[in-house]
């Protein structure tokens, strides 16, 4: 089965999202700069309110490049450590997304390694700083050795179709020691052919709609993916 994850704002939009048969939600803040770490309480309510949905919390301190400083890795450290600390009443499956590119434009594996490490049992997803690595295969092997779970990917493309053989590639070389989850540009009308062209079993992608002059969820889309990647 295909696992469609939509990343969300705040906890009304991750009930749209959930209600409409999201299988996983990413929970971000400040989208505009491509998403930063949520408030505590925002996490806490979300982790209180869903019931079914997996979540992922993104754990990036600022917009901009993924090159990560020493103070700011000691606050994603101590954020994974107090997400780790909140309760989680209804059991769902809570993981962490994080990145670093080093200036080389390698992954900055150490950094990478603790805040792996600082996850302990929870499952990190490298986001999208993977798309700035030079040698996407090499970095496939290295995340697997650092222990993620997942990867999202466009195949360092504008969007996932744009990269769909590079995410093939991708898949081809993780095997199964490493979920390649493919984003960029997806949406209902093309989710079929993206999991087509890339056989990628898991997508990631906004439906956003202005409401009341913010974004929000759209609970219509979302239900359309849904249903195109389980009729696919």
């Amino acid at each position: 089965m295909t696992t469609v994850e939509i990343c969300v704002s705040d906890v009304p939009t991750a009930l749209v999202a959930e209600a409409a048969g999201a299988d996983r939600l990413e929970l971000c803040a400040d989208l505009g700069q491509g998403g930063t770490t949520p408030s505590l309480g925002t996490v806490e309510v979300a982790l209180r309110t869903l019931r079914s949905a997996g979540v992922r919390i993104m754990v990036r301190p600022r917009g901009g490049d993924f090159r990560v400083t020493e103070v700011e890795e000691q606050v994603m450290l101590a954020d994974i450590a107090a997400i780790r600390q909140l309760p989680n009443p209804h059991d769902l499956a809570v993981g962490v997304v994080v990145g670093a590119v080093a200036a080389d434009g390698r992954l900055d594996l150490p950094v990478l390694g603790r805040l792996i490490a600082a996850a302990g049992p929870l499952p990190v997803t490298v986001h999208k700083a993977f798309d700035e690595v030079d040698d996407q295969l090499r970095a496939i092997d290295e995340i697997i050795d650092l222990g993620a779970d997942a990867v999202l990917t466009s195949g360092a493309a504008p969007t996932a179709l744009a990269g769909a053989a590079r995410i093939t590639e991708l898949r081809r070389r993780a095997g199964e020691r490493l979920r390649v989850i493919a984003g960029g540009g997806i949406r209902s009308h093309n989710v079929r052919q993206v999991l087509a062209e890339t056989g990628a079993r898991e997508v990631h992608l906004r439906a956003p709609v202005p409401r009341d002059g913010r974004e929000a969820t759209d609970g219509d889309e979302v239900r359309r993916v849904v249903a195109a990647v389980r009729t696919g």
